[in-house]
């Protein structure tokens, strides 16, 4: 194999000329060496908007081929719909051309099953719906949801290392979550392996919380990913959906910059991916959403190069006169406290 090709290179089906241009990083000590940006599978459901299944498989199909080689996605994305989308996209694709992570645990909005027997049947049905015998990674989905980080330590995890590692259905275990703290609490206090987080919306021109934790996770030999670089939209030409969990004010600050990036011919989304992939120290990788293959042109654009002057006198402006303004840069417990108010 040549070493400027990743072990996922399979001659004759991806395009050798941009998986050569593509950047790949070590993916911790698993072994995996992982495109510095993956799919995030949310898109390839109606859970944030819109999705033409056939142009998402296209775009799937595209990306794999330009050597993104690594797919996340959950039961949580559309019920299913997203791990059903990709079961039909990989049916044509080698299996060693690309790593796929699913998850447990989150199943709606206000679906929470942390349970053994839920998980269990959560991976089965997942492996069903993605055609697969196995993930290499098995996440647990939002963990801060739970009632205590102790149902996640003493069952959900133990269950997911006994009956899912070691009966060879995944290769490695993660938890996700929005609040850093959380998963820096889960890491610490676990007796099993964690390999990796996702961390999302935490790592963006507008909260860049995840940096203060970045050394405690490579210190416990945990690989971090970061996930909604545009933080649900927040950071793109379009402005916020209407659902977004950021305050008012925020959100109108992100809008506005979003009007002066498109008024001057820039994307906005562009400029928040190559903060994101340029900032150091950084996280392993990024996942992005993208159902269409317009979106994963821009995408490729920014892995592939810098900011141009335009650009980076845009990005300034914006940092100057939108982003120094904003007061509340994340929305950490608000959509917890939604949650537990939905209990009673």
């Amino acid at each position: 194999m040549d070493k400027n090709l990743p072990p996922t290179f399979v001659k004759g089906f991806h395009d050798e000329e941009a998986v050569r241009k593509m950047k790949y990083v070590p993916f911790g000590n698993t072994g995996m060496v992982v495109s510095k940006i993956g799919l995030g599978g949310a898109c390839f459901s109606s859970l944030f908007g819109e999705c033409d299944e056939q142009e998402a498989i296209a775009t799937i199909h595209s990306a794999l081929k330009s050597g993104i080689n690594y797919i996340d996605t959950a039961p949580f994305y559309g019920q299913g719909s997203s791990e059903t989308l990709l079961g039909k996209a990989l049916k044509t694709i080698p299996r060693e051309a690309y790593y796929i992570a699913t998850k447990v645990g989150r199943y709606g909005p206000t679906s929470f099953d942390y349970s053994s027997k839920r998980i269990l049947e959560s991976v089965n049905h997942s492996l069903h719906l993605l055609g697969l015998s196995s993930v290499d990674i098995i996440q647990v989905h939002d963990i801060e949801f739970a009632e205590s980080l102790d149902p996640i330590l003493n069952e959900c995890l133990p269950t997911l290392e006994k009956h899912v590692i070691k009966t060879g259905k995944a290769k490695f275990i993660g938890v996700t979550g929005y609040p850093v703290s959380v998963l820096k609490e889960c890491i610490a206090k676990s007796h099993v392996k964690i390999s990796s987080i996702i961390s999302y919306c935490r790592f963006t021109l507008v909260d860049d919380t995840l940096s203060e934790y970045l050394q405690f996770f490579k210190e416990n030999d945990v690989v971090v990913i970061n996930a909604s670089t545009l933080q649900m939209g927040l950071l793109s030409n379009n402005g916020p959906p209407s659902w977004h969990p950021a305050d008012d004010s925020t959100k109108q600050i992100c809008k506005d910059a979003g009007t002066y990036c498109e008024a001057r011919g820039v994307e906005l989304g562009q400029l928040a991916l190559n903060h994101a992939l340029t900032k150091t120290p950084g996280p392993t990788m990024h996942l992005v959403g993208m159902n269409n293959r317009n979106i994963l042109k821009y995408n490729l654009e920014v892995v592939y190069n810098d900011l141009d002057a335009k650009q980076r006198e845009v990005l300034s402006d914006i940092n100057e006169k939108f982003f120094s303004k904003i007061k509340n840069r994340h929305w950490e417990g608000i959509e917890v406290k939604a949650y537990r108010a939905t209990l009673g």
